[in-house]
């Protein structure tokens, strides 16, 4: 009698707490119910085995890839259940957000997977707690450019927990050996032509290239998200953008075997915040105008950031050659941790050939400011300004940056060339710079 009571009291609560009650038979109720949107905003589907919160959903309809043929077992390709269902999702209308659903403990395993759009909805949802998992040899690969790519999405929310493993341990024995380009590997992540988008509290690990990358695309927020690889994990790059506007990078751990952040041509209104970074190569904007070709970097701001161990720390890269520009870059707040080359412009990196002749040429760097940088160095050099004589680099400041040398009774020294601007409480001394 007392356990016939303790059950009813049970179902009371949870009657209470879900809206609706939970017969064991609905364990076996059909499947379609999810695909309806038939289970709201807290409810949840015994059957499934996976208890999820679809609080902030709105009422949505839920696309759960179990229930298009997946199995999660990290052996079979589940490629073609993921596409079956953001069949659906893309094709979903009403005011509600549909969702596409990867469930919590399964490891599913990709080969190259498209999500195109456009949609019907006028935004997607896409919830990852699982594992998504990249093949692991390169011959199961039917495109060596990228492995995951979402392409002409607006409004697109990417998040969930979950984590995109890259797998790129024999990529990188490859790209080490002969034979093999460096270049001919995927990126894990590709969002193209997506504004509005984000992507938020995902760990992704071991791509065999960029672990994402943001191309033509307006509108981006990345959150919370950490990004891990090898330290000499080749061109493991942790976030590429190229040709975006108005991108938001903030409380994030980059820690791969490049750049933490690449900023590449016609980019503009770029802010990074709150971000951790190293090992790697730093936060980098370039290379820039290789070949000869014109690009063009605007309205960069770097702010309470710490770039720990790292090959470089806030760098500007550009090639002789090229053309275009550099300009109104911001670096502020930020702590150097035993970083080579910690404050660094280039505008000299490798100098290109054009009828028989050395080109001096290059883009135009002017508008940047170090302010408020402090910490150390892991070479004398804590300060490099390499610019070119054709265009130089105009209007560098630095305002209040103190760097010291690891090295005990070493002190960090600054060097310079074609290079104007001003320096005010800052050491070491520039001496191209005013003070």
């Amino acid at each position: 009698m007392n356990s016939l009571l303790t059950f009813l009291l049970f179902l009371c609560i949870v009657s209470s707490s879900y809206g609706r009650v939970f017969w064991p038979s609905d364990a076996f109720a059909d499947e379609s119910m999810i695909n309806k949107g038939e289970l709201n905003s807290g409810e949840f589907w015994p059957g499934n085995a996976y208890p999820v919160s679809y609080s902030g959903y709105n009422g949505g309809s839920v696309y759960n890839v179990i229930n298009y043929g997946a199995t999660g077992n990290g052996k079979t390709d589940d490629s073609q259940a993921f596409l079956k269902a953001w069949r659906d999702v893309c094709s979903s209308a009403g005011a509600a957000v549909p969702v596409l659903l990867v469930p919590g403990g399964r490891t599913y395993l990709l080969t190259n997977i498209e999500f195109t759009g456009p949609c019907r909805s006028k935004s997607i949802h896409v919830q990852i707690q699982g594992t998504l998992l990249a093949p692991r040899s390169m011959n199961l690969y039917r495109n060596k450019d990228k492995w995951i790519r979402f392409m002409d999405i607006n409004s697109l929310v990417v998040d969930g927990g979950g984590v995109i493993d890259g797998q790129g341990f024999e990529w990188w024995n490859a790209c080490e050996g002969s034979g093999h380009s460096c270049d001919d590997r995927p990126t894990a992540l590709l969002f193209h032509n997506c504004n509005n988008l984000q992507l938020n509290g995902l760990k992704h690990v071991n791509s065999a290239k960029n672990h994402i990358s943001i191309n033509g695309c307006q509108g981006v927020t990345f959150s919370n998200l950490q990004i891990v690889a090898p330290k000499d994990s080749p061109n493991t790059d942790g976030i590429d953008i190229s040709k975006s506007q108005q991108i938001n990078i903030q409380n994030s751990v980059i820690a791969t075997g490049d750049d933490c952040i690449a900023i590449n041509g016609f980019c503009s209104d770029i802010n990074i915040t709150g971000v951790t970074c190293g090992p790697g190569h730093g936060i980098s904007i370039g290379s820039l105008g290789k070949n000869g070709i014109y690009e063009t970097v605007e309205q960069v701001h770097v702010k309470d950031c710490v770039i720990r161990e790292t090959q470089n720390g806030a760098r500007i890269k550009t090639w002789q050659g090229g053309s275009g520009y550099v300009r109104k870059v911001t670096f502020e707040n930020i702590t150097i941790i035993a970083a080579k080359n910690p404050i660094i412009i280039d505008q000299n990196y490798d100098a290109m050939e054009i009828d028989g002749q050395k080109s001096s040429s290059g883009l135009q760097i002017t508008d940047i400011t170090y302010r408020g940088i402090h910490g150390s160095s892991a070479v004398a050099d804590a300060i490099s300004f390499n610019c070119n004589n054709a265009n130089g680099c105009t209007n560098i400041v630095l305002d209040n940056v103190k760097l010291t040398s690891i090295s005990p009774g070493k002190r960090a020294i600054a060097s310079c060339k074609d290079v104007s601007g001003r320096s005010i409480s800052s050491f070491p001394t520039v001496p191209c710079l005013s003070s």
